[in-house]
């Protein structure tokens, strides 16, 4: 008879489930904590819920200590709790507010190796961006950047490479709406990312996103943007060929950018989840909430985002914010989410996917619960509009969707110089902006897709402590900023991910 903590964990006194921690057959019978035993009535696969105690229809399930849904059906003791027997109903919120105190911050004792840029920011690595201002230049953009592999770059060791910006927009779009204003605020801001030393847009010439709108503004200590416009240069080939003539006389320029000792105040993390499971909020999630504690303790930013994905939980970020005002917006994009799932016939309870569901997610609230666990507990200092440049230090919000890449992309134009992401399904995602730190939540996915994944959180399933990983994921993440190599720049960097959010219609 297997003991309760060898297979199932209880992750709250007030739970009324336990998460099982391997396949539990049917008729195994359990013995419980301090004495009885309890007998598995159905086959619960590895990371569902077990319930602990018999349900009434109707009777709210807790997870985290907090309400997850409620049962749609009576559940005995021993049963599985899943999409069949457990629903989320939305209600009304009242939302309020906690005004709390920035945390005193500590001296910073941690440093990486990373590039310091005229504006006092720092980057994780130094690129010359080939920007396309719509659709149409994609392919200019790409033959540009593709001109300085990596063999061809090897006599500017400090370059980490020339890199496409590729997107499916920038014409056939209502001006002056959401799309509009989104991509041009995206394409202005990610040249300013402190990845990016230089860059160079390339347009075509009649379409509505102008090279000329999305331009940013620098100063006169920093490398002002190139721009070519395919229609005036003459055609294809012209175009290419004056891109490459612009990053051949740039390359030695951009070569005297050296690393050198930063602070963790110039660090400023994406942190993001995605393809995840009932361990995600268990392990991966809490563990990078400590990381993003000490980044913050050290002066450091990390920016938590995907809006539909806090939904329920967003309280949690309700009772630490540091301004009336960052409540107020943080509510005003939360209902607007809310407004849009009334008009469009959606439910935000959809968010959780097929993956995330196989993987023992439920409803959008023990989801939600386990996405807000990135942001550890430090207070919220800031809440930006998509794509937004983060000004602010310490803990910020982002309201972006929860598509992985759409999120990032708006996190990368606010200024993140790396990002951390927790995928309990797996995931494949890479960037060519930041390096991009993908955290298994489980052994078995880190040991599946061992090519993919950079830390393996399940360990603290297996008796790792906290003590113990918390440390060597911080050292992965300052190697990671100093120049070493994530899995995903191991296979290359992407040239797709790169996707801005575009919510109007196409006309």
């Amino acid at each position: 008879m297997p003991d309760f903590e060898n297979i199932l964990l209880k992750l709250h006194p007030d739970d009324s489930v336990a998460i099982a921690k391997t396949d539990l057959n049917t008729g195994i019978s359990i013995t419980m904590p301090g004495g009885g035993s309890l007998i598995v009535r159905e086959n619960i696969p590895v990371g569902h819920k077990m319930a602990l105690q018999d349900l009434i229809s109707g009777e709210t399930v807790f997870r985290f200590g907090s309400s997850i849904g409620f049962t749609t059906q009576n559940i005995s003791a021993g049963s599985w709790i899943h999409t069949h027997n457990l629903a989320f109903s939305e209600k009304e919120n009242s939302y309020q507010w906690q005004l709390t105190k920035p945390w005193d911050l500590k001296p910073s004792v941690h440093t990486f190796q990373g590039y310091a840029r005229p504006n006092g920011k720092a980057g994780t690595r130094n690129y010359i961006a080939v920007i396309a201002s719509v659709t149409c230049s994609n392919h200019v953009t790409s033959q540009i950047a593709r001109a300085f592999p990596r063999n061809v770059l090897d006599q500017y060791p400090n370059i980490d490479g020339v890199i496409p910006i590729l997107h499916s927009s920038g014409c056939a779009l209502p001006p002056g709406g959401r799309s509009h204003q989104y991509l041009k605020r995206t394409l202005t801001n990610i040249a300013q990312n402190p990845n990016i030393a230089a860059a160079i847009y390339v347009g075509l010439g009649c379409e509505l996103m102008q090279i000329d709108d999305c331009q940013p503004l620098f100063t006169s200590q920093e490398i002002p943007p190139y721009g070519l416009v395919i229609q005036e240069e003459g055609g294809f080939e012209q175009t290419v060929s004056a891109g490459i003539e612009i990053i051949q006389a740039l390359l030695p320029q951009i070569n005297h950018f050296e690393r050198t000792p930063q602070p963790i105040s110039k660090l400023m993390i994406a942190l993001q989840c995605g393809g995840s499971d009932s361990w995600s909020g268990v392990t991966a999630n809490p563990l990078v909430g400590l990381i993003s504690d000490q980044v913050v303790l050290e002066g450091g930013t990390v920016v938590l985002a995907e809006t539909p994905e806090i939904h329920g939980a967003e309280t949690n970020l309700l009772q630490r914010v540091t301004a009336d005002g960052i409540g107020q917006n943080l509510i005003k994009h939360c209902q607007r989410w809310q407004t849009d799932a009334q008009k469009f016939g959606f439910s935000l309870n959809n968010n959780p996917s097929p993956g995330n569901k196989q993987g023992g997610l439920t409803t959008i609230l023990e989801k939600s619960l386990g996405a807000v666990a990135k942001a550890g507990k430090s207070p919220l200092q800031g809440v930006y509009d998509y794509c937004e440049t983060v000004t602010t230090s310490g803990l910020a919000f982002m309201d972006t969707p929860g598509n992985d890449a759409v999120s990032i992309t708006g996190q990368l134009a606010g200024g993140c110089n790396l990002i951390i992401f927790t995928t309990g399904r797996g995931t494949v995602y890479g960037s060519n902006v930041a390096p991009c730190l993908k955290i298994a939540t489980n052994s078995r996915l880190y040991n599946m897709m061992r090519s993919d994944m950079d830390f393996n959180a399940g360990r603290l399933l297996a008796g790792s402590t906290w003590e113990v990983t918390q440390p060597e994921l911080f050292k992965l993440v300052l190697d990671t900023a100093s120049g070493c190599y994530t899995a995903s720049e191991q296979h290359g960097l992407s040239e797709h991910e790169f996707v801005p959010w575009q919510p109007d219609v196409v006309l």
